[in-house]
């Protein structure tokens, strides 16, 4: 696996950046160009720094280069997720296992806002506004316009959007005749999630169970079912060894929040069997 960080100074009007990139790195000029594709170089000028794409954009004495190569990383292949609703401002997409919701200095291509700049039409920027955890799936919401993102962005802040999982968890969920509130702090935050049984599987070891969460804290459904005793199945981090066989069972199938435009209240949906939390279709409400 090759690891690399180079940072260089742009000193001559005609450099080019794929050549002066090359020669730090010693590394062939086509992969240079595919790490530039995949979000992994990155231009500062005048003290603004953002990920360089087009190998033939004009330097300026003074920019500054930063390659951030880890082939580890760049030979990943996303695994594009499905278009939910497209409303021009934002658009709402079923995230699938694996898929990073934003991307990091080595790179963007696996993420979802970088599949949604690729694969809309007409083509148009994507802004992060939440996120979900990479080994969950769901819905995701990708804004399109500074402003929609701040809007939008405000309301997940203000705790204005409603959020709904489905999950399958080891144990008998049953044993809690009522939703399960738990508000156990995470970090030094306070964290809120409810739980509410589903059904319990056939043989009683698995439970399906809703979860809708008040705060967004790092892994709050995941550590707080855990903490409670039903980790959920597939959880390789907070869960058992006999979860690491199958993916993370966690499902985002409900955002509900006000148009970041003309703020009619908007729910989207996806359709869930009550054995499992795969989807079987979405709808939408206004």
């Amino acid at each position: 696996m090759t690891i690399q960080q180079h940072h260089v100074a742009v000193t001559a009007a005609a450099a080019r950046a794929v050549e002066l990139l090359a020669e730090v790195s010693q590394l062939p000029k086509q992969r240079i160009k595919v790490a530039m594709q995949r979000g992994a170089v990155w231009l500062t000028r005048a003290g603004h720094t953002a990920r360089l794409r087009r190998a033939s954009r004009s330097l300026r004495i003074g920019d500054e280069l930063h390659l951030y190569y880890n082939d580890s990383i760049l030979r990943e292949e996303p695994v594009l997720p499905r278009l939910v609703a497209d409303e021009r401002c934002y658009s709402v997409w079923d995230k699938p296992s694996g898929l990073r919701s934003q991307g990091s200095k080595w790179g963007d291509h696996c993420t979802v806002v970088r599949c949604a700049e690729r694969n809309l039409e007409p083509q148009r920027t994507a802004y992060t506004v939440h996120r979900l955890d990479r080994a969950a799936t769901g819905l995701i919401v990708v804004a399109h316009a500074k402003s929609a993102a701040a809007n939008l962005s405000q309301q997940f802040r203000e705790r204005r959007v409603r959020k709904r999982y489905r999950a399958v968890v080891h144990g008998d969920f049953s044993v809690h005749a009522t939703a399960l509130r738990l508000v156990m702090p995470l970090d030094g935050k306070s964290a809120d999630s409810e739980c509410q049984l589903v059904t319990v599987l056939g043989d009683h070891e698995c439970s399906v169970v809703d979860v809708t969460i008040k705060t967004g804290r790092k892994h709050q459904i995941r550590r707080h079912l855990a903490g409670a005793g039903f980790p959920i199945v597939g959880d390789r981090l907070y869960g058992s060894a006999a979860s690491t066989d199958v993916d993370l069972q966690l499902r985002a199938i409900e955002l509900g929040f006000s148009h970041p435009i003309d703020e009619r209240s908007v729910v989207y949906r996806l359709a869930t069997n009550d054995g499992n939390s795969g989807n079987l279709g979405n709808t939408t409400e206004s």
